[in-house]
């Protein structure tokens, strides 16, 4: 694996072997040092064209944690301001050294473009580009899913996958690069995804997408969903009226508060709410719902780090899975 731009691309066994290194990750996150020194000497370079903490944070703390260099590039204040093209500025971290680029940015296909070029000669990682994917972030909604799943069935989460397992996600999945990413890598580990949705935020094509469609969200309840992904309404990229208003919205589409108490009176005590963040509290999900024992809002979180480290040691240790399996087997 060159670079990391779309979970559609990940196969069954690429998918599980991030994962499965990503538990070996969240292991090294619970001592006291902190610290591998498996990247030294590399320099990770955090390319953001858009606003963000959690992820941005998140890859800085996964790369310091594996002991690379890390530089954080933010378009405001840089040259890019200034008129600077995407290949300029690649071409200056090349001219650097940068061994791998995580890079977020507006445009769908940026990440793709960076990778293909060859005016860098260095790993590409896509944080999100525009509407079109986030791979990073369904790898580490997978990973929270499957240790879910995991302690369910009483088995340990390294080596499984997600089948038999029902995902419901709701919101804008139209402006959502989070839907899409989470879509193809759930269904590629077996998972049964329902989207539910106002018809105006849902994308054109969707009919043809591996998972069911659906208008009511209470419905979708009724079927007795393992997780439930509320999805950020996007007011930034809405230019015109999706929805009548956002008291009716909340009142169709939000994880209320009577939503969250109807799981318990349908017996769903094992169903989890997930958020990619950030969160509009009391518009898609209420504050009591977001901070209820049901929520995995923080693991996603922390989840992150080790998922991120994994991504970026599978695409910079310069070993594929079959020669670390190799090595091991000699030791």
């Amino acid at each position: 694996m060159r670079h990391l731009l779309s979970t559609l691309d990940l196969s069954r066994a690429d998918a599980l072997a991030i994962l499965d290194t990503a538990e070996q990750m969240a292991a090294v996150g619970e001592r006291e040092v902190k610290k591998l020194p498996a990247l030294r000497g590399r320099t990770v370079v955090n390319l953001f064209f858009e606003d963000s903490t959690r992820t941005r944070i998140s890859f800085e703390a996964a790369a310091k944690r594996l002991s690379a260099d890390v530089i954080n590039f933010s378009a405001k204040g840089s040259s890019v301001s200034k008129g600077e093209s995407l290949k300029d500025t690649a071409q200056t971290l090349a001219a650097i050294g940068a061994d791998a680029v995580v890079i977020r940015h507006g445009s769908s296909g940026a990440p793709a473009r960076l990778a293909t070029s060859g005016w860098i000669d260095a790993a590409v990682l896509n944080a999100g580009d525009g509407t079109h994917e986030h791979p990073t972030q369904a790898l580490l909604d997978a990973f929270t899913m499957r240790r879910h799943w995991a302690r369910l069935h009483g088995t340990d989460s390294a080596g499984t996958d997600l089948a038999g397992m029902k995902v419901v996600i709701v919101g804008d999945v139209l402006h959502s690069r989070v839907a899409r990413s989470d879509l193809w890598l759930l269904r590629t580990l077996g998972a049964e995804v329902t989207l539910v949705a106002p018809p105006t935020l849902l994308p054109f094509g969707v009919e043809s997408w591996p998972c069911t469609v659906s208008y009511d969200l209470d419905e979708a309840l009724a079927a007795r969903p393992d997780a439930v992904m509320m999805l950020r309404v996007q007011g930034e990229r809405m230019h015109s009226a999706f929805f009548p208003s956002v008291r009716e919205y909340s009142r169709r589409w939000g994880l209320d508060d009577v939503r969250l108490d109807r799981l318990d009176t349908l017996g769903l005590e094992d169903t989890i709410i997930m958020h990619p963040g950030p969160m509009n509290r009391g518009l898609e999900i209420s504050a009591r719902a977001a901070d209820s024992p049901r929520s995995t809002i923080l693991d996603q979180v922390s989840n992150g780090v080790s998922v991120r480290m994994a991504a970026l040691y599978l695409l910079l240790s310069g070993e594929s899975s079959s020669e670390r399996t190799l090595q091991e087997q000699k030791r």
